[in-house]
């Protein structure tokens, strides 16, 4: 051996040590039986908060217990983690002592050792000889009666805070968990579920509201930005106090680069190349512990659940990770299954655990539904391997195309269908970010476009059109724009604008996608005809109606060819091909008459495919109306349209836009016949639900008005 003392005793060991052959050091080492923590008169927090924002109803709460001189009572502060329970409990604590009058004592209760220690200190504080000391310590005597006995006989009131409970078990184990008439025990935890709680009150601490996240950016880095960036930022890390801290820490720290509230939005948003938690983090005090670092403070909770059974959690929430942290409907884990890592029977413990740590919520309402915070997903999906990341993905999809229809009906959708648009979106992200086979993002991208046909078949177009749009900025940067699954949700953003009233926006859409069937597809696909059917309802509205027919007609006639004359696909093309003789300039179309006269037959066509009320039908006969009130027929059209309505009312709702139009068509034939009360009658409820649906700058809208001043101006005309 060379050198100074190599060799270290443990406790009351001793080191003999040679130096080369001659000479014997002997080295006696004491070490103590026992350490315990620095202090528990002062709150051991990371970082404490410039200012306690929100959370008035709490604090009010407990202040006014610490105020009241009273005890033998039992506070647990729930949430999930970085969510600010410590921050409470520290305000708290400091209002006690500096202002209530009270002795405050701090206990870490992370793990056995700190939490045994700290409590034994706060006996020694409050007056236990060395001897009952060392005989707790040692086993001889119950530990907590000790600590217990010794707050009791306090001369002062107290408030005793065990921070950061997050495995209850420490305090249950040997009873530690109590109250005394001398004091308040408040606990912080991550678990939310009562029975680790008997008889304590239960106050759940959440993310801040918009406001007062803002102003905790600001409390931080007054000099970074405007209060509506620093609210902007505040959305983007989901108002999570941690994340608020982390962020307001690194722009206040600084010093070769500085950045501002701006800027560090631009690099939440990938404009930096890092990951957003690894930029997040960058706010941590050197050496911070795990709790106090985004990408590693759920962790500690996933790490609880498998010390108890469950690893499974972890499994259930990668797989939640791959949605977005809005309310997802319940129903869309019933059939979840990633084989070992998670059995079907498995996933309602797992998902108990998961609440249970307030790594989950369930939110009230209609639709049962499950959050998770986007932060904590945002987190947990990026620890998620490439090896994994396919077999997340195609689960995910799988269990949404369980819930979304494959042919949304026309009208009111399932509650829990529209509640997906933030999901569908997560999801194709994750997706193309990740990386994964091109076969399973076009399966996220067709999720996507279930949910955009659902949502415009609700009648909500402007939700439709953004939904597509968002969809198609993320796939592009996947999938070329010539494939089958761009090219479908790029029509959907036309029918949107056309919906919307945006004529001249969605013919170009159209064309463009018209353009690239034709050249990746090839003219006689049906997508293609899709297109060229899509084409004419914008083109027709433009007046551009000579155009619009050469389209309906090759739509008509290749699915004649491919699909048979009374295929569904056919009949909608051939309803659109009547539509057209109905036009103000139709009388210009040289086959006017011939497209008039198929209007019975698309009529018989559709009940035989369909049947007498489906909206297939009901729409042909609206159509026909419509035009024969356009040549001039309208005594042969008030059935049709009469029909019409009566079949869409039964099956829509009151504002839906086939009612409106349904009632457009009867008001319009009323009038003809001279029947103005009852065609001012239907045009007032057309302009009432026009403004409300569509708003009054729509083209339809301003077209039903100017009818409505029509039958009101004959109705007063005298007889």
């Amino acid at each position: 051996m060379s050198g100074g003392n190599e060799g270290w005793a443990d406790r009351y060991g001793r080191v003999y040590q040679a130096s080369g052959d001659q000479h014997i050091v002997e080295h006696h080492y004491y070490a103590p039986e026992w350490t315990g923590p620095d202090s528990v008169r002062h709150p051991t927090v990371g970082r404490a908060p410039v200012v306690l924002r929100d959370r008035v109803g709490e604090m009010s709460h407990l202040r006014a217990a610490v105020e009241s001189r009273c005890g033998d009572r039992l506070y647990v502060l729930h949430g999930m983690g970085g969510c600010g329970k410590t921050a409470v409990a520290h305000t708290l604590f400091r209002h006690a002592v500096d202002q209530a009058g009270r002795i405050g004592f701090w206990v870490n209760a992370s793990d056995p050792a700190s939490f045994r220690s700290g409590m034994l200190a706060v006996a020694a504080d409050r007056g236990a000889s060395d001897a009952e000391l060392m005989g707790a310590r040692s086993g001889l005597r119950p530990a907590a009666d000790l600590v217990w006995h010794y707050l009791g006989a306090s001369d002062r009131p107290w408030l005793l805070v065990l921070d950061n409970a997050d495995t209850p078990a420490v305090l249950r184990d040997g009873g530690w968990l109590r109250t005394s008439p001398a004091g308040i025990v408040v606990v912080t935890s991550r678990q939310a579920a009562a029975h680790w709680w008997p008889g304590a009150e239960l106050l759940q601490v959440c993310v801040l509201p918009r406001e007062d996240a803002a102003l905790v950016l600001h409390d931080l880095a007054p000099h970074a930005g405007s209060a509506e960036e620093a609210a902007e930022v505040a959305d983007r890390l989901g108002c999570l106090p941690l994340a608020l801290t982390l962020a307001g820490g690194f722009l206040a720290r600084q010093i070769i680069d500085l950045w501002n509230l701006a800027d560090y939005r631009r690099g939440l948003d990938g404009g930096t190349g890092r990951h957003p938690i690894e930029l997040i983090d960058q706010g941590a005090e050197i050496g911070a512990e795990s709790r106090h670092l985004l990408s590693r403070t759920w962790q500690l909770s996933l790490d609880a659940l498998t010390a108890q059974g469950l690893p499974e959690a972890s499994t259930l929430l990668r797989l939640l990770a791959c949605w977005a942290g809005d309310p997802l409907p319940l129903v869309i884990l019933s059939r979840a299954d990633l084989g070992e890592e998670l059995l079907p029977t498995r996933v309602e413990f797992a998902l108990r655990g998961l609440l249970d740590h307030s790594l989950a919520e369930l939110v009230p309402g209609p639709v049962r539904c499950l959050r998770v915070h986007g932060i904590v997903l945002d987190s947990v999906a990026r620890t998620i391997t490439g090896d994994q990341r396919e077999l997340f993905v195609t689960t995910a999809v799988r269990l949404l195309r369980i819930v979304l229809p494959e042919v949304p009906e026309q009208g009111e959708q399932d509650p829990a269908v529209l509640l997906l648009a933030p999901h569908v979106i997560v999801l194709l992200r994750r997706a193309v970010d990740w990386q994964v086979d091109a076969a399973a993002v076009e399966d996220a991208t067709e999720c996507v476009l279930r949910l955009v046909i659902a949502v415009h078949r609700s009648g909500d177009y402007t939700s439709a059109l953004a939904l597509a749009k968002e969809a198609l900025d993320i796939v592009g940067r996947s999938l070329p724009a010539e494939s089958v699954f761009a090219i479908r949700l790029r029509m959907r953003v036309g029918r949107a604008l056309f919906s919307l009233g945006r004529f001249e926006e969605s013919a170009a859409v159209y064309q463009e996608v018209l353009d690239d069937c034709e050249r990746a597809l090839g003219p006689e696909a049906s997508d293609t005809l899709e297109a060229c059917l899509r084409l004419g309802s914008p083109l027709f509205n433009l007046d551009r109606l000579h155009e619009a027919v050469l389209l309906i007609r090759r739509a008509v006639r290749g699915r004649e060819e491919t699909l048979g004359a009374s295929h569904p696909l056919t009949l909608i093309a051939r309803k659109y091909l009547l539509e057209m003789a109905g036009h103000p300039e139709a009388a210009s179309l040289p086959d006017r008459n011939e497209i008039l006269a198929t209007g019975p037959a698309v009529i018989a066509d559709c009940r035989r495919a369909s049947g007498e009320e489906h909206p297939m039908t009901l729409g042909a006969e609206l159509t026909y109306a419509y035009v024969l009130v356009a040549v001039e027929r309208s005594a042969e059209a008030l059935p049709y349209a009469q029909r019409a309505l009566s079949g869409y009312g039964r099956l829509l709702a009151p504002d839906y836009p086939l009612v409106l139009n349904s009632r457009q068509t009867l008001s319009a034939a009323l009038h003809a016949l001279g029947r103005h009360a009852e065609a001012v009658e239907q045009g007032e409820l057309l302009v009432d639900g026009r403004t409300r649906v569509l708003g009054l700058e729509h083209p339809w809208t301003v077209n039903a008005e100017a009818l409505l001043r029509r039958y009101r101006a004959a109705a007063a005309r005298p007889a």
